[in-house]
């Protein structure tokens, strides 16, 4: 095959089929990261009801044969507790934006607030972005006037390309939202092979399970400056070996993630270890302990060393 035959073969594969980035954004708890999971069809990016469970930018990845949505699921934009972690989190979110073809803005059914107002603020004016309203299943999302008219009292506010609704909780109409984004994404072959879900390494992935069985478990118990670090990670005879250090501010937050008998601590660990075996299809050695770090929250240079 020559240069030509090969090129035209190219262009005649890329012809239909589409491949790009599509960020997603919204103010805390309005259901991102959900939303994700169900997108790419894995668990890969943290939830729960506790507000900015999401700190890292997760990359997620689903792929048909018509096109690959590369999807970066962010941090909500914080308007609350102000220090240096919130500061480089609201940053992840606008560096999110820059770059990508399109953007989902979701928010949720019947509640427009100045935090999702904030949110519309910093959206770019030249990148396509969806308005995904999300938890129609509530209640009084189900008056279809009533959402009607709520939807048009967003799209007052910012000129959307289209709009979409969703319970990302139950996996409700995430076809139609596939489809709506679709046209936004430019002409290309796939950037990633076709079984790829994440860009995210083993690594990340484990210290992401252990966060989320904090929140999960910890509740409104969960100190906000609680971050977790892993100090090791091996694979030997087949077996993942992970030791993770979770992160406090004071001495006094450490009983509060360990519990009585260290019982809140070993149910962490045993739920996370659980999680990774399913994710990482092999057996899994988990250490999880308790270590103050003063500050944290506001060192620069620690912020970078856990990638935030």
């Amino acid at each position: 095959m020559n240069v030509e035959e090969f090129l035209a073969n190219e262009a005649q594969a890329t012809q239909n089929y589409r491949c790009g980035f599509i960020a997603i954004v919204g103010r805390p708890n309005v259901g991102k990261s959900t939303l994700m999971n169900h997108l790419i069809g894995q668990k890969i990016s943290i939830t729960s009801k506790k507000a900015q469970t999401t700190r890292h930018k997760v990359t997620g990845i689903y792929t048909d044969n018509t096109a690959q949505f590369v999807f970066v699921d962010t941090p909500g934009f914080q308007t609350d507790h102000r220090n240096a972690l919130n500061d480089r989190l609201n940053l992840n979110v606008t560096e999110a934006m820059n770059g990508v073809d399109a953007i989902a803005f979701v928010l949720e059914a019947m509640r427009f607030t100045d935090a999702d107002r904030t949110v519309l603020k910093q959206l770019p004016k030249n990148t396509p972005v969806v308005l995904v309203v999300n938890k129609i299943d509530k209640d009084k999302a189900k008056d279809k006037l009533a959402l009607n008219a709520f939807i048009e009292q967003v799209r007052a506010e910012f000129e959307f390309v289209a709009v979409e609704v969703v319970s990302a909780k139950h996996g409700l109409r995430i076809a139609n939202l596939l489809e709506t984004l679709k046209p936004f994404l430019p002409e290309s072959v796939p950037m990633y092979p076709e079984d790829m879900v994440t860009d995210k390494s083993s690594r990340f992935l484990a210290m992401e399970i252990v966060r989320e069985k904090l929140f999960r478990y910890l509740g409104e118990e969960l100190p906000y400056a609680m971050n977790v670090e892993v100090e090791q990670f091996k694979e030997e005879n087949g077996m993942f070996h992970i030791y993770i250090a979770v992160l406090v501010d004071k001495e006094n937050q450490k009983p509060i993630v360990i519990g009585r008998g260290g019982e809140k601590l070993k149910k962490i660990s045993t739920e996370a270890r659980l999680d990774m075996e399913k994710l990482f299809d092999c057996k899994v050695f988990l250490k999880v302990w308790v270590k103050v770090k003063s500050g944290w929250a506001d060192d620069i240079r620690f912020l970078n060393e856990l990638g935030l």
